[in-house]
């Protein structure tokens, strides 16, 4: 009875809607660094950088973003941590199980390199007879 009681909404008192509440300022702020993250991003292109720096700068960027993204307007920031834990741990997994089947991958492509690079060489084939 008291339970009830403790929730009951009076005549003339609105009923409270609890819940956060962040201030505007710390979206406009995540905006502008996604803005200045993403023009690094085309930088990358805009002065030609190339090889193995211009996938690493850009996934670098792409990660950052994806990152701050989840954090501040999925509100994972603010969720407990066993939310996180079930939202990121997963990805994070699949990563490392895809890194070890790279692994496993050039482990044995060196392998049959080295069978078939051993293995005795077949003849040359016979000059058929002239007929």
């Amino acid at each position: 009875m008291a339970h009830a009681e403790a929730h009951a909404v009076t005549e003339g008192q609105p009923h409270k809607v609890e819940g956060q509440q962040h201030p505007i300022g710390i979206y406009l702020k995540i905006w502008g660094l996604l803005f200045i993250l993403s023009a690094f991003s085309y930088a990358v292109d805009y002065f030609h950088v190339q090889g193995y720096a211009r996938w690493g700068l850009i996934l670098l960027f792409m990660i950052l973003k994806a990152g701050l993204i989840v954090a501040v307007f999925m509100h994972m920031m603010w969720e407990r941590l066993a939310i996180i834990y079930a939202i990121l741990v997963p990805p994070v997994l699949v990563l490392i199980f895809v890194a070890m089947m790279v692994f496993e991958g050039d482990y044995t492509e060196a392998t049959r390199g080295v069978f078939f690079a051993t293995g005795e060489q077949a003849s040359p084939a016979q000059p058929s007879p002239a007929h």
